[in-house]
């Protein structure tokens, strides 16, 4: 009869024991347990320090009960399980139940789309990240909140996402950094999580099918209408069509001059700048500014809407064309004039994510909806002029038509995951733009070289 995989790893005396007498590593042992099943392929190393025959291998038992952990259901039942007290309700009917924390839902539930994002590391950036407006996050890594958030930390002053998706429960963090624990976080600005969800099942159900709308409930009194949270998931029109940028932007024009955080002494000044930078906010991120800064820009910072005189009255040496939200042919109705008397000025310019499809947009092109995008921080991109693959943070739902460019643009940058556009450059005009974030730091500093091309390119027009 075969042996139960907890006792195994009993016998080879626990997880780093049994780590180091097979030499299959401490995470080969998580996904044992995990999957309850050993692969075939670690048969031979586990027999070898067990004494085990195959037999006691081969076909692994069914789980016992402590190990259900799993939350998802579908709409098969609409039975509350013991100890739930959220729900997270999809369009198609699913009901994912989970436990509830941060701020309780109102009489208004929040709904958006439901995406998924593979970074192991920055859930209070990832949260506060513009980009992520109209969206419910899964998080596929389980330890979010582990440690804890910071004032430094965020790339808005409130959380953009609309919920999010764990696996595990939020613990009390440990970081030296820490301010204030997660939940605590949450709950100060309204924003509801669910835990206990098996997220690995959502993010498959994401891969295969498509973001799904979702709703996130979770009531204080306990109570859900799983009816009326249905037909809410299905009333909701979905991104495409949605103008984001004008929720996210800022009201007013203001300057930036804060620089990237540095050890020990975090963030700086910059306060011998060489070049004035006029900054688009569509949903800019403060990292993308402090990067900026730190390449020597005085930054001016001016709203979603502005006009081509709006930024040019400022006599920028450049103009930065931001991240942000929703559907770029949505935001295109107002941003792409402007961005097409910018680009009749002649003056410098360069897109970063929602920055990079208007600038496609104004140059003729069409975007268009991935079935699933692009979230997370290792995401592999190929420059193409250098050869070079550089490991980069993504956060965007639509792309860049690429055979849809016009003469005079190139293609500068693809993905190696699907091949779809991630950067483009005018050749004979000093524009370019990426799809990805080189502000963020997956590689860490494979991509800082985009905010140094923007300043050679302004030198050069100087």
């Amino acid at each position: 009869m075969p042996i139960a995989i907890d006792h195994i790893i009993e016998r080879l005396g626990g997880a780093e024991a049994a780590a180091r007498l097979t030499g299959v590593g401490t995470e080969a042992v998580r996904k044992w347990r995990q999957n309850n099943a050993i692969p075939s392929r670690h048969w031979p190393a586990v027999i070898a320090a067990t004494g085990l025959t195959l037999a006691d291998l081969q076909t692994p038992p069914e789980p016992t009960p402590h190990r259900q952990t799993s939350a998802l259901m579908t709409d098969a039942s609409d039975t509350v399980p013991a100890g739930a007290t959220a729900a997270l309700v999809l369009a198609d009917g699913a009901v994912l139940w989970g436990r509830g924390f941060g701020a309780h839902t109102a009489a208004t539930n929040p709904v958006g789309e439901v995406c998924f994002s593979t970074g192991m590391t920055g859930y209070q950036e990832t949260l506060t990240d513009p980009s992520f407006a109209g969206q419910i996050i899964t998080f596929t890594f389980p330890h979010i909140g582990n440690v804890g958030t910071n004032a430094e930390d965020i790339e808005t002053q409130t959380i953009a996402a609309r919920g999010l998706v764990v696996k595990q429960d939020v613990t009390e963090p440990s970081n030296w950094r820490s301010a204030q624990g997660l939940d605590a976080w949450l709950r100060a600005q309204g924003v509801t999580g669910i835990a206990g969800v098996d997220t690995r099942a959502l993010t498959v159900r994401i891969r295969d099918k498509g973001a799904p709308t979702g709703v996130l409930a979770y009531p204080t009194d306990g109570r859900f209408d799983l009816n009326a949270l249905r037909a809410q998931a299905r009333a909701w029109p979905g991104l495409e069509g949605m103008d984001l940028a004008k929720e996210v932007t800022c009201r007013q024009t203001y300057t930036w001059d804060e620089t990237t955080w540095t050890w020990p002494t975090g963030t700086g000044r910059q306060e011998a700048p060489k070049y004035h930078v006029v900054a688009v906010d569509y949903g800019a991120k403060r990292n993308i500014l402090r990067c900026l800064a730190s390449a020597g820009c005085r930054v001016t910072v001016v709203p979603a809407t502005a006009t081509a005189e709006d930024i040019l009255r400022h006599k920028p040496d450049g103009v930065f064309l931001s991240n942000g939200p929703g559907d770029p042919a949505a935001t295109a109705e107002y941003a792409v004039p402007a961005i097409r008397g910018v680009l009749e000025a002649k003056v410098p310019l360069f897109g970063i994510c929602l920055g990079h499809q208007l600038l496609a947009l104004a140059l003729g092109a069409k975007t268009y909806k991935l079935e699933r995008g692009h979230r997370g921080a290792n995401q592999p991109v190929q420059d193409l002029g250098t050869r070079k693959v550089e490991i980069t943070s993504q956060n965007h739902g639509f792309a860049v038509d690429a055979s849809t460019l016009p003469d005079g643009v190139k293609v500068t940058h693809v993905s190696l995951f699907d091949g779809s556009n991630e950067g483009i450059a005018c050749e004979n005009r000093p524009a370019f733009s990426v799809q990805y974030h080189p502000e963020a730091s997956p590689g860490p500093s494979d991509s800082h070289y985009l905010f140094h091309r923007f300043v050679d390119m302004i030198e050069r027009r100087a």
